[in-house]
């Protein structure tokens, strides 16, 4: 598996929405209001799927690549936001699973789907 190269991945991007004259349309509202768009996109693929038949979308299966391009929209908007206020997307996910360590500890929270405050 290849691993995800946001710098570079964020340049293109820029590169992209320069050549189109669109970072005046990237402000992080609009990159935020969007993202939540294509995260409603993906939803919308499982909405009325059981938990087995969202399970069985795998390479091969008919919405795989349409799962894929929402998924990539998702990231793409992500990518755009972090870069548009300066977060280090790197450093934050670590961030938050260090958090997310202390909150969820294994022995509390192991097959248990409550929320850490109710732990």
């Amino acid at each position: 598996m290849s691993k995800l190269d946001v710098d570079a991945l964020q340049a293109a991007l820029r590169r992209f929405a320069d050549a189109r004259d669109w970072e005046q349309f990237h402000a992080p509202k609009n990159l935020a209001c969007a993202l939540s768009v294509e995260a409603a996109e993906l939803l919308e693929i499982f909405q009325w799927l059981d938990e087995a038949q969202s399970r069985g979308i795998r390479p091969g299966h008919p919405l795989h690549e349409c799962v894929a391009e929402e998924i990539a929209d998702v990231q793409i908007y992500l990518l755009r936001l972090a870069d548009q206020v300066g977060v280090d997307l790197d450093a934050a996910v670590r961030r938050k699973i260090a958090r997310n360590e202390e909150k969820y500890p294994p022995e509390k929270a192991r097959g248990n789907a409550t929320k850490y405050d109710r732990l």
